[in-house]
Parts: C-alpha cells; structure tokens; sequence
C-alpha cells in the first residue's frame, strides 16, 4: 500500500514504512484477537509491526498544512525477501525516511545483514551392510560443521562495529540420508551468516570457500547491513524530535538497508514491546503514541 498526503509544493518529502506480513502462529492463543491489557496490545504483528504502521498512519493523517508530502508505505515479504520494499523503490521517491521497527523508542542508526548459503556433500548410497561400497555424506559434513564453528568463533571474537557488534554465523538446517539401513549419498546443511557494516558478500563467499573442501557451495537470499551516513541533518533531526542522547543499532535486518541504499537518507525509529517471532507478543501502547508524535513532529520539521 502506498498513500500520499500530498503538500503544497516546494518542501521536502518524507517517506514512512512499515511491513504488515507476520511470521507463524504456532503455540499461540488467539494471535488473530487483539486485546489490551495494562497498557499492552497483544497479538501476533502487534510488536512486529502493525502498531507501528497504525502509529505512521495517524501521523500523515494530521499532517497537515505542510509543503512537503509525507508518503506512507505498509509493505508486504520484509519477514522474507522484500519484495514490497522493492516494488515501492520502484515506484517512489523521497528526501528521507523513517523505518518504524521496534527499536524500544531509541533512535537507530545501523544494523547488521545476512548471507544465506547452503552447503551439499556428497556420498554413494549403498546397503547398510555394504562398508566396502558406501561412502556416507553425513559424515563428511562433520568436519564441515566444526570448521563453521570456528569461524564463528573468530568472527565473534574479531572486529566490532561500535552499534551492531561483531559478525555471526550458524548452522540452520541439515538433512541427509534416504533411510535408516543405507549410507547416505547426500548431506544439505543451510545456515546463516549475519554481516555487519564493511562486510561484503565477496568476502562472506571466501570465508565459506575456505571451509568447504570438497563440499558444494551454493549463496542464497542475502541482504547488506546498513548504516545512516553519519552527522546527516535528517538523522539529527529526528535525534531532536526523540529527544535520543545516544545513537543505537538493532542485531535484526530491515527494509531500511534498501531504502537507504536507493539513496534516502534513512533512521529506524519504533515502539517498545516483546515477542518478535515469540509465542506471546505485545506493544507497548503508550511507546506507539510517542512513536506518533515523533513521526509527526519531524513531518513538519522536515517537510516545511
């Protein structure tokens, strides 16, 4: 969805998103009933992050009188490719924007990105009672596995980005083997490895190249991290309407690393809460209000 509170002309033109797709609902009760209870929306998204579009929304409805227009965007696919995002680069154009993830009401200017990969060994399937024939892929994959451990442990313990912290990595999913009285002729492990800003995916595909030996390399989805140029006006701004002493970083990967790198000078900003992706999540409807009125306050700062 992308809505447009059209200004008068000759302003600066601010750009607000938020997602509306959500992850499962396993183990929760009612996640589709909002209800709140001492001054907590609960449900599912409530977090993660339809209060805070709600909150965007009433924001551009009262901006008014502005010279700037303020474009709302609720987006589909951040929780997987980004895909809404993508079709609203397409189609938009701003001066700025804020991305209103949960950041418990602090003024966020970076986060880390990720590199999906999967990595495939091969064997030859042969009768359980076969040694002299198989060759079994699920063994191979071991020393697969602690090579990744030790290089997590090495980027864990390497260079820190001052907001995000160091670079990550882990095993996801693994599978193998066609049944129980045969040796397996395949072995897939998927993992992650989450970057941090100055991290490229060239250097992510040469650290994996260097632990794969025989194994087959195969890079999947990956996202940059981001980071808001440092001192711009716009992130200052929204600074002063936060009423932020410090500058922060989220560990989690957003659609602001896109927007900023379409050239739009971009902070993230949300409400306060718990439960992204957990069995019980809420927000905190006193954080969405502020979230609000930040938001607003910097439409007309901004926009003129």
């Amino acid at each position: 969805m992308i809505t447009t509170r059209r200004g008068s002309g000759g302003g600066r033109s601010l750009l607000l998103n938020g997602h509306l797709d959500t992850v499962g609902v396993a183990g929760m009760e009612a996640p589709h009933e909002p209800r709140v209870e001492g001054g907590r929306l609960y449900g599912r998204g409530a977090y993660d992050m339809k209060g805070a579009v709600g909150a965007i929304m009433l924001a551009a409805a009262q901006a008014t009188g502005l010279r700037g227009d303020v474009i709302v965007t609720a987006v589909a696919d951040e929780e997987l490719a980004s895909i809404g995002t993508e079709a609203v680069l397409e189609r938009v154009r701003a001066d700025a924007a804020i991305v209103v993830e949960p950041t418990d009401l602090r003024l966020a200017v970076a986060h880390r990105g990720f590199v999906g990969f999967e990595l495939e060994t091969a064997g030859v399937a042969a009768h359980g009672s076969r040694p002299d024939l198989g060759v079994d892929a699920i063994v191979k994959m071991g020393p697969v596995l602690a090579a990744l451990h030790e290089l997590d442990e090495r980027l864990q313990a390497g260079p820190r980005h001052a907001l995000v912290g160091p670079g990550s990595l882990h095993a996801s999913l693994i599978e193998g083997g066609q049944e129980f009285s045969s040796y397996p002729a395949r072995c897939v492990l998927t993992g992650e490895r989450r970057t941090i800003p100055g991290d490229t995916v060239e250097q992510v595909e040469l650290e994996l190249r260097g632990i794969a030996g025989d194994a087959a390399l195969r890079l999947g989805l990956h996202r940059d991290p981001f980071e808001a140029p440092a001192g711009h006006p716009f992130v200052e701004l929204v600074g002063r309407a936060a009423g932020a002493r410090e500058q922060a970083g989220v560990p989690f990967w957003t659609d602001a690393a896109l927007i900023s790198a379409a050239g739009i000078p971009t902070v993230l900003y949300g409400p306060a809460g718990e439960g992204a992706h957990a069995a019980v999540e809420w927000v905190d409807v006193a954080s969405l209000e502020r979230v609000r009125d930040v938001v607003l306050q910097t439409a007309v700062a901004w926009c003129g």
